[in-house]
């Protein structure tokens, strides 16, 4: 494989998976973890999908997640989420609601204990990949050629290859953290920013990131940092490191301060108008 190359393609592993395979999965471009069409598409053909999860970069080879779908695999990252649903009882269902508004933008997914139709607890998690710089698909279609798969010249011919923007989406990330965390803060409810270890690596040595300290329920910033493994069937993923902080932590990273909120109730009324048999969360469905 090249330096900078696809390591898993619309959920597939490069390496690993049988050749006569490919030809599948690049007809059907389908996403495991969606369960539905992969929606990174190009822009210039909005019907093809790109598919890729995540990519080997630089010299020490690095697995590093680009889609933020990557991080879906086995509901993990919702289940080690449940211990902070402090108030959640024996009988609740559990929803996954997703896309919900705070000040600041939306967050990715809540995680409410319902009873009876009523929203008790709930937990906000942020799914933060890597964004790639340059262009990716170039390194696609030269797999798929490997792979058997008859593609245009002119992509696998080009040049072009991708980076990865390690400074802009760790300062994206910490901002927008920043405008929805005092906001937890107030209601007394924890957000959760899930990431891969390489980017918290990152964070850690170029931002302030000594208010950080050991996960504890008292702090209403929970980071969990995932490992991409090596596994039997290709790769998966492993919680590695869990830390904890509060707005004022968070706002010392970047030297600003932050002061939107929204009170609980107009919350719990955007939970509660999404709640349905499909947002039902369920373990390894």
């Amino acid at each position: 494989m090249s330096k900078n190359s696809v390591l898993e393609l619309f959920g597939s592993p490069v390496a690993g998976t049988p050749a006569k395979q490919w030809q599948t999965i690049a007809r059907k471009q389908w996403c495991p973890y969606l369960n539905r069409k992969c929606l990174k598409v190009r822009k210039s053909e909005p019907s093809v999908s790109i598919g890729a999860c995540s990519v080997q970069y630089g010299s020490e080879k690095k697995g590093l997640l680009i889609c933020p779908h990557r991080f879906l695999e086995r509901k993990q990252v919702f289940t080690d989420c449940l211990q902070l649903l402090t108030t959640h009882q024996p009988g609740n269902e559990l929803h996954l609601l997703p896309e919900i508004s705070v000040p600041g933008g939306h967050v990715d997914y809540f995680l409410a204990s319902v009873k009876k139709g009523k929203v008790k607890d709930f937990v906000g998690i942020e799914l933060q990949t890597l964004d790639t710089t340059g262009t990716i698909w170039p390194a696609r279609q030269r797999l798929l050629k490997e792979k058997g798969i008859a593609v245009a010249r002119k992509d696998v011919a080009s040049e072009k290859s991708f980076g990865i923007n390690w400074k802009m989406t760790a300062k994206t990330i910490l901002v927008q953290l920043h405008h929805k965390i005092e906001t937890f803060e107030h209601l007394r409810k924890h957000l959760v920013l899930v990431i891969q270890d390489h980017l918290l690596a990152y964070m850690s040595a170029n931002f302030s990131m000594k208010h950080l300290e050991p996960a504890c329920l008292g702090n209403p910033l929970q980071i969990h940092a995932y490992q991409l493994e090596k596994a039997s069937h290709g790769h998966c993923l492993s919680l590695a490191n869990r830390f904890s902080t509060n707005a004022e932590g968070l706002a010392a990273c970047l030297g600003l301060q932050a002061d939107p909120r929204l009170e609980l109730q107009a919350i719990i009324e955007q939970l509660e108008r999404k709640l349905s048999s499909k947002t039902l969360f369920t373990v390894g469905v």
